[in-house]
Formats: structure tokens, C-alpha cells, sequence
């Protein structure tokens, strides 16, 4: 089937800190192609954790995102979307009248989705990188207002929905946006680090179904599996790129010395250093270490020497299972061919 003639699948996560659009079409079995995207730093939940409310300026630099993103949209026939917004819009006291705002001016609806459905999203959306010898995961996604953990259990069988799998998980209420806000972002001494990691590792202590993989957690078919921009910058930094490569970082193995290494390189600079790194740049710089400070309370809890890094979640989960769902593979595919 010629791609102009392939139904075409959207996908828009409203994030904390980040907005984000996939416009898609599927492709073999399992997969999609991307013909369209969009991505901005909004940080709609500037200054949540102290006010409890969404402030102004922050809205409005979303609702103008969201703009373009509605206009991308308007311009492609699209066959199923989804559109969602995550934990600032779900703890804010006006988050329902912000999504009503967004409905006025920028013609989008927006589903606030729960916590666990955001979990489920992320897994969906890293099948592909749980390799079949697989025996166990623990997938995480540290976002800017909450952080998603989901303890994947493939040891005895494994569906096509890695999310079918999904034996125990939790949303931890913190992210890097509202962990930095409450320590402070730009100057991080090594005492400051200490507090935030014990902060975070205080609510996974409280996590009954954190024990759930503790028959697989030290087998070397057991690893991380971490999807945010906290991963993805350690990686970029890892590699000493230039500027980011979502090519050469999706999908990369980092051993636990490497991503030790990547955390003290990063405690080690100061503001205007982290500013200065492409893959971290003044965008993420006074968040990257409270991202670093989740990352070491999990990786203590679930301790393992290989993490892989996923440059994908909620959007590529959507697609994944707008396109299940739709049986576009199962009518567009027999036996591995194009029909």
C-alpha cells in the first residue's frame, strides 16, 4: 500500500516540563514511521509544588505550543489521535479550567490521564527494546512532575503487549521539575544531592510491590530500562556528542560504571558547565541533577549492571496501541509482506 494511502495516527503528551507531538503511519508489524513531530520545552509546572496552581505565564507558553501542534494536526487526516496531559494538569486546582482554555484556543481536547494508564503508556511504548531473552525489567520514566515504575515480569511467557507483563508498578509523586524546585537546581553541592536522593528513596521504601522481580532481579537476563530526558542526556554525555543524536541514543546499553561515571561528571560541574554540555544545555540544566538524584534512589532499590536508554514513552506507547487497537498490522500485513 502506497504510504499516502496508509491511515495516519497522532500521538500528544502535555507533560510538566515538556510538549510533545508524533504524527505516524504504521509499518511492519509492531512499528510505525514518523512523518511528523513536534517538541518544546514549556514548563507548565513552574512553580506548581509551591502555589499548587498553574501560573499564567506557564500557561500560556503551553497553550502556544499546543497551537502548533493543533495546527499540524488540522493540516493531516488523521485517523485516530490521542491527546494527553499528565501530573501537572492532574494535581494543579486549575488544571480542568487550563484543558478547558486549550479546548477555547487552540482546539484541542485534552484527556488527563491517571497515573497507572501513564505507566501502562510508557511500557507500550519501550516493547521493542526488551530483547526476547528477556527475563525481567524494571522500566522507568522520571518526568517533570511525577516519576512512573513499572517491574516487568517476562521470565515465563511473553504476549505481544509488553504491558500485559506488567507484574507491580508505582507513580511517585516527584519529578525534576518539582525536586529541584524544592532543593534548588542551579547550585547542587554534593550534601544537596545526598537530601534529594533520600527523599526520593524514602517513597520507594514505602512501595509494598517493589519485591515483586526479587527472583530475577540478579540474573544477567534482568536490567533498567529508563525513558526521560535524564537518561537520554547521560547517554548523549556518555558519548561525548557534539549535539544530541536521537539515533546513537535510543536503544543504548550503558554498564552500571558508565552511568556511575555520567553522575559524578555531572555533580562535578557547576551551572554555567552543565549550560555549556550540548546534550544538556540551558533547558535542562537546573533540572538534570535532581533527574540524576531519582535515577540513584532507583537504580538502589533495583540494582543492576546493565541500563538501556529509551529516547520514546507515552507518545510511541499511544501510537503502539492506537494502531493494535485500529488492526492495521493485521490487515496491512500477511506473512511479513506489504499487502
Amino acid at each position: 500500500m502506497p504510504t499516502s494511502e496508509l491511515p495516519v495516527f497522532a500521538a500528544l503528551d502535555l507533560g510538566t516540563n515538556n510538549c510533545r507531538l508524533l504524527v505516524a503511519v504504521p509499518g511492519r508489524p509492531g512499528q510505525f514511521r514518523v512523518i511528523d513531530a513536534f517538541s518544546r520545552i514549556v514548563r507548565l509546572g513552574e512553580g506548581l509544588s509551591a502555589s499548587g496552581r498553574l501560573g499564567q505565564p506557564a500557561m500560556d507558553r503551553a497553550v502556544e505550543a499546543l497551537k502548533v501542534c493543533s495546527d499540524k494536526l488540522r493540516n493531516r487526516k488523521i485517523k485516530k489521535a490521542r491527546l494527553i496531559a499528565t501530573e501537572a494538569c492532574r494535581t494543579a486546582a486549575n488544571g480542568a479550567e487550563f484543558i478547558d482554555r486549550v479546548e477555547r484556543e487552540a482546539g484541542l481536547k485534552l484527556e488527563i490521564i491517571d497515573r497507572q494508564t501513564e505507566a501502562r503508556l510508557a511500557v507500550s511504548g519501550c516493547g521493542s527494546l526488551v530483547e526476547r531473552d528477556t527475563d525481567g525489567v524494571v522500566l522507568f520514566d522520571i518526568g517533570g512532575g511525577s516519576s512512573e515504575i513499572a517491574l516487568i515480569d517476562v521470565s515465563r511467557h511473553r504476549s505481544p503487549r509488553l504491558a500485559n507483563h506488567i507484574v507491580s508498578w508505582t507513580s511517585l509523586p516527584v519529578g525534576v521539575v518539582s525536586l529541584a524546585e524544592r532543593f534548588g537546581g542551579r547550585t547542587v553541592t554534593r550534601e544537596i544531592f545526598a537530601a534529594m536522593v533520600e527523599d526520593v528513596a524514602a517513597r520507594l521504601r514505602s512501595f509494598d510491590g517493589r519485591d515483586r522481580l526479587s527472583h530475577i532481579v540478579s540474573s544477567p537476563k534482568f536490567h533498567l530500562l529508563g525513558t526521560s530526558g535524564t537518561v537520554t542526556t547521560l547517554a548523549g554525555v556518555h558519548l561525548e556528542l557534539d549535539r544530541y543524536d536521537r539515533r546513537r541514543v535510543d536503544g543504548l546499553w550503558m554498564d552500571g560504571t558508565s552511568v556511575d561515571r555520567m553522575v559524578e561528571k555531572v555533580l562535578g560541574w557547576d551551572f554555567n558547565q552543565r549550560v555549556a554540555n550540548p546534550c544538556i544545555g540551558a533547558d535542562r540544566a537546573d533540572l538534570v541533577l535532581a533527574g540524576c538524584a531519582i535515577l540513584e534512589a532507583i537504580r538502589a532499590v533495583w540494582p543492576s549492571e546493565r541500563l538501556r536508554v529509551a529516547d520514546r514513552g507515552l507518545r510511541e506507547g499511544i501510537l503502539s496501541e492506537l494502531m493494535a487497537d485500529d488492526g492495521v498490522w493485521r490487515r496491512n500485513w500477511r506473512n511479513g509482506q506489504r499487502i
